[in-house]
């Protein structure tokens, strides 16, 4: 009887001890809508567009600064330069303030939107990485495969989501972004990003950002690294840490040629 049932799971196509089959996750790729000058001296950490008007939390120890930016010519209108102690990482906005975290000195610094004085301040432990608002809760990152979500008021965390591909821990999670109900994640090194169902941590899209820049652009620029979404237009920006150039894009299928 063993053997005849074990027969039957044969052939209906199982087996005791098999790995689940590897989800498949759909492949998107950006397309290039329009270019706009960005400042090559910025080493994007954190992006958002509000009101028209591009925000950006740059990086780098002495460099660190908080910016609104034209973002039809990339002109710096406001700018604000962090104490040199601090590395300036993930920017997210909370009804009219900017909430900027750090990499390794655990500080949350908040900044009126409108006048960038400094309204309050958080500690953390652990790195900062990349900061979202999803409209009730702030997620936040660390470089590893977990988002964390804060009280936007308060900071503390509420509860972690593990960030998996295909089955597998995603490393490097770096900037955020939340649109259209999913969170939106850059991959550290990688010329892509991630969509994220941010209840269950899976991964539900990646989506290539190669070729956006021009051979002639390259010269001297770092990683690809921030993604903003205009909640007013729906359009979406991309651009890259010390990058001559700000991206408008949409998603589309990937497409594989043969």
């Amino acid at each position: 009887m063993k053997t005849l049932y074990l027969l039957c799971i044969s052939v209906l196509g199982f087996e005791f001890g098999a790995a689940p089959a590897q989800e498949i996750v759909p492949k998107l790729r950006v397309e290039r809508k329009a270019d706009f000058p960005h400042d090559r001296q910025a080493f994007t950490q954190g992006l958002l567009v509000f009101e028209g008007k591009l925000f950006e939390s740059t990086g780098l120890y002495g460099r660190s600064s908080l910016r609104r930016v034209d973002l039809a010519t990339g002109r710096v209108e406001k700018k604000i330069d962090l104490p040199k102690e601090y590395f300036a990482e993930g920017l997210a906005r909370v009804d009219r303030s900017l909430i900027q975290i750090t990499w390794k000195e655990g500080k949350a610094f908040v900044w009126n939107l409108d006048t960038f004085e400094q309204t309050n301040e958080f500690t953390y432990t652990g790195e900062g990485w990349g900061l979202a608002f999803d409209g009730k809760a702030l997620l936040m990152s660390d470089g590893s495969n977990r988002v964390t979500m804060r009280d936007p008021q308060t900071f503390e965390p509420q509860r972690t989501v593990t960030v998996l591909e295909a089955g597998q821990p995603l490393m490097q999670l770096n900037e955020l972004e939340f649109m259209g109900g999913r969170l939106y994640a850059n991959v550290w090194m990688e010329d892509r990003f991630v969509r994220i169902d941010s209840g269950t941590g899976r991964v539900t899209a990646t989506i290539s950002a190669t070729g956006l820049l021009e051979p002639a652009d390259r010269d001297g620029v770092d990683v690809l690294n921030g993604i903003a979404h205009d909640e007013a237009t729906g359009k979406i920006y991309v651009t890259g840490k010390l990058w001559p150039k700000l991206f408008e894009v949409t998603l589309v299928p990937e497409v594989l040629l043969k």
